[in-house]
């Protein structure tokens, strides 16, 4: 080949490449029309390039992410509802959902998020203003609200109480007869308890079912996550509790008194509501983890036992203990 052969091939190759890594980002999208896409509050790069790839805004939700952190400039994306133009590319899509383009702001409130935690993420959103006091446990519905630039923090979160009480009168008087709670209060109460002890939506009714069974019984509750919220208002531990904090005397250690805490120990959503209202007709007294996520239910203590072996087995295989 002739010097001036190799000369344009290796000029070729590189623009190729360069192409190849710029096109995807600077070249049209595959929006067919103009589309409205919301970004939850408190939602990761991660999260949002992927909901943009199942929503056909963009061709790749990982070639996204990469070249977001490599072109994107570092600024940190908005949580809102914006208007993504037909044919946008993908770095068109990232100045948008970054910028102050909105069509609506909203924020997150989700289920099992304690009250300081919603009045610090009232706290922290720029748009609003106002100062705010510490909203009583359990009174705000867990959903998504949207806000106008420049509403105060008191009315957002009278809306979100608001929709709480509507939330909470409307399945009160759907309730089930197998409920054991005998106010809407300790509805919300016993909801709490259910919304902390699992993440995984399939157990919630069997849990509060279990927690049903214990109350019909006499039964302490014996909820780790009652010991938790007197010393954290609900968030997260970050440790192993003490024993001592399982012998504490107080009016939310259910492992030191008999019924019900005296008030929520979070937000509890409207399905966790749901299932102590209508409680699974299970014969479960205990549960302990099962390693997946979930729990192991057992009606027997020697049941119990058996499965709180197996847990230790599954930890002991993790290296865990």
């Amino acid at each position: 080949m002739s010097r001036r052969g190799c000369l344009l091939a290796g000029l070729v190759l590189p623009l190729a490449l360069l192409l190849v890594l710029l096109w995807p980002w600077y070249g049209p999208g595959p929006l067919a029309k103009d589309t409205a896409f919301i970004v939850a509050d408190g939602s990761s790069l991660a999260m949002v390039s992927s909901r943009l790839e199942a929503e056909g805004a963009i061709s790749s939700g990982s070639g996204f992410r990469l070249r977001a952190r490599f072109f994107g400039g570092g600024a940190p994306i908005r949580a809102g509802e914006f208007m993504l133009p037909k044919g946008a590319s993908a770095s068109t899509v990232l100045r948008i959902i970054q910028g102050d383009d909105v069509l609506r702001r909203f924020v997150t409130v989700p289920e099992g998020m304690p009250s300081i935690m919603v009045m610090e993420r009232l706290k922290a959103q720029p748009y609003l203003t106002g100062d705010l006091a510490l909203p009583a446990e359990g009174s705000v519905l867990p959903d998504s609200y949207d806000f106008e630039r420049g509403e105060s923090r008191q009315a957002v979160l009278l809306r979100m109480q608001a929709a709480m009480s509507r939330t909470l009168k409307e399945l009160w008087n759907k309730r089930g007869p197998d409920t054991v709670a005998k106010t809407p209060q300790e509805a919300v109460v016993l909801a709490s308890i259910v919304e902390k002890e699992t993440g995984k939506p399939s157990e919630r009714a069997t849990v509060a079912g279990l927690y049903s069974n214990r109350l019909r019984q006499g039964i302490m509750l014996q909820a780790d996550p009652t010991i938790i919220y007197p010393i954290t208002l609900g968030k997260p531990l970050g440790r192993r509790i003490r024993q001592s904090e399982i012998q504490s005397i107080n009016d939310y250690n259910t492992y030191a008194m008999l019924g019900l805490p005296k008030g929520p120990i979070t937000n509890p959503g409207k399905a966790s509501i749901e299932a102590v209202l209508h409680p699974a007709k299970a014969q479960a007294l205990y549960m302990v983890a099962d390693g997946t996520g979930g729990h192991a239910f057992a009606a027997t203590l020697e049941q119990h036992n058996a499965n709180v072996e197996k847990w230790f087995a599954i930890r002991r295989a993790r290296g865990e203990i």
